[in-house]
């Protein structure tokens, strides 16, 4: 039983060491916390948002030996995995953010959302 006290009392310094350095946390992270009221919280979420972010749109997957690929030419087709008239994933950052389906506006291509995806459900996926 004594050899079990100092792991006991080893697991609640560790304990009493990150609490402090939680509350010992820089001006820049309690301001973010929102305790300063609504006004201060959007102006330091509008900082994020210019931030730039990769948005990709996949059509299907396709996986192909390296021979394969070296024949490819102009008018080749590729075969993908995805069904015609399946949702299209949107990805932002190589995550799953929504589905969509293609749609042409003013004779270009772009994307109807019909399904975003939760971060509930992000989360679920991760587990997977």
């Amino acid at each position: 039983m004594s050899e079990e006290a100092p792991a006991y009392t080893e697991n609640l310094a560790d304990t009493m060491n990150e609490q402090t350095l939680v509350e010992a946390q820089p001006a820049a992270f309690s301001e973010l916390s929102g305790d300063k009221g609504s006004s201060s919280v959007m102006r330091d979420f509008d900082m994020i948002l210019d931030i730039p972010v990769n948005m990709t749109v996949e059509l299907g997957h396709a996986r192909i030996p390296i021979r394969n690929l070296l024949q490819l030419a102009r008018g080749s087709i590729v075969e993908l995995d995805g069904l015609a008239g399946e949702p299209l994933d949107v990805l932002v950052n190589g995550t799953l953010i929504a589905q969509g389906e293609v749609v042409v506006v003013n004779e270009k291509f772009g994307i109807r959302l019909t399904d975003i995806i939760t971060p509930a459900e992000r989360v679920k996926k991760l587990g997977r």
